[in-house]
């Protein structure tokens, strides 16, 4: 099978990482990719954003499956433009990504699909969390316990465009819960856990995540099923009844609240860095999982995942999430990867025969183990051996989980 891969993330990385072992893979091709997935498929100059220059390239490439990465492209309508021209694609049209898109419109279809999410307010008042309408990289959620916290979320979401929604603030336990969905059947995914916010202790302002880690301790098979009956199945259910069917992943951020678990978001793709841990768990043909998912014929199709843990961290400039970094040289990936991390490129490009950063966070680098604790003490060997310019990572991932 001949693969495109839009994006050029972390996520990306790891999700080419995981293609590029399919045993039905024949060609894999990446839009515009980066410089770790180049390393395993061909790279195109193509934005991602750009639905009909990924379809010539299609065409060109004669692809049999489309996989988009990111939001942006899917929120945008790229999934529409290959589907409705003849290629298949995993990944929601415009219409179904709505979910992640719009915050306003993910509470329309829960309240219709009877899935239990947090209560939206009038009016902002302290404790309270203030939301971005819109895609936002993971930035645009402001988590206010008091009145001056209350003023900085807003003053901080009126930059972005669009309109803002105020929720009551929930507590409790936070997990990951991915299921694939081919507009009417849903298979579960291994659940993680990330951590959002920049500093230590959870602290600081949100971020597209700075690690997370697989599996969620009490979040076993069964349980994971059980979350997915109750609240992906239906919101598939309901966008199926209007006539926008969601394929592709379906991604629900869970509170586990005193009265039940309670969604705080949705998002239309795979999780960055969540998608870090998942996949080097996941057992079972993933490749042609996705091509069934972009088919309508998951029925029947399930991935289990291992018993071991994966635990990843994210390696970010001095600035992020305020600011990012062009051109500081990359050093010692891979004495990382000799040590038996994963090394996935999230915000790097090639100057000349240099590897350099080119964002915020820069690599997400992943360690496996029979445990928890092992696969942390794999992540943090390999992130200790990489050095650029105001490297920073937080030291408490999965600290936790791993007893």
């Amino acid at each position: 099978m001949n693969v495109l891969l839009v994006g050029s993330g972390g996520r990306e990385h790891a999700l080419a990482w995981k293609l590029a072992r399919a045993p039905g893979l024949s060609g894999l091709h990446a839009a515009p990719g980066n410089p770790g997935i180049a390393q395993l498929g061909d790279c195109h100059p193509v934005r991602a954003e750009d639905g009909e220059a990924l379809l010539g390239l299609a065409r060109s490439l004669d692809v049999d499956l489309g996989v988009v990465g990111p939001e942006a492209p899917l929120v945008a309508g790229v999934a529409d433009v290959l589907r409705r021209n003849g290629v298949q694609v995993f990944g929601p049209g415009r219409a179904a990504a709505a979910i992640e898109g719009s915050k306003s419109f993910a509470k329309d279809v829960m309240t219709a699909a009877g899935v239990p999410t947090a209560e939206a307010l009038a009016v902002g008042r302290a404790p309270c969390v203030v939301k971005v309408d819109g895609l936002a990289a993971g930035k645009g959620v402001f988590v206010c316990e008091t009145a001056e916290q209350l003023d900085e979320g807003l003053r901080a979401a009126a930059l972005f465009p669009g309109p803002i929604v105020i929720e009551e603030l929930l507590s409790g336990d936070e997990v990951s819960v991915f299921a694939l969905a081919d507009g009417r059947t849903v298979v579960p995914l291994a659940p993680a856990q990330d951590f959002k916010r920049i500093g230590e202790g959870d602290t600081g302002p949100n971020t597209g995540g700075m690690g997370s880690y697989s599996p969620v301790p009490g979040f076993g098979a069964e349980k994971v099923a059980e979350l997915v009956d109750q609240v992906h199945r239906p919101v598939v259910e309901e966008l199926a009844r209007r006539g926008t069917p969601f394929v592709g992943v379906l991604f629900a951020g869970l509170m586990l609240t005193e009265s039940g678990p309670k969604v705080l978001e949705f998002n239309a793709r795979f999780g960055d860095p969540e998608t870090q841990s998942i996949l080097p768990r996941l057992e079972g043909d993933f490749l042609g999982a996705l091509a069934a998912a972009a088919g309508g014929e998951l029925a029947g199709v399930e991935l289990a995942a291992s018993d071991d843990a994966a635990v990843t961290v994210v390696l970010a400039t001095g600035g992020y999430p305020e600011s990012s970094d062009t051109g500081s040289t990359i050093e010692g990936i891979d004495a990382a990867e000799a040590s038996g991390a994963l090394v996935f490129h999230a915000g790097t490009a090639l100057y000349g025969d240099r590897l350099v950063t080119n964002g915020g966070r820069i690599l997400g680098v992943t360690g496996t183990g029979a445990t928890i604790g092992a696969a942390r003490e794999r992540a943090y060997r390999g992130a200790e051996l990489i050095r650029f310019d105001g490297v920073r990572y937080r030291g408490d991932i999965a600290l936790t989980a791993s007893g």
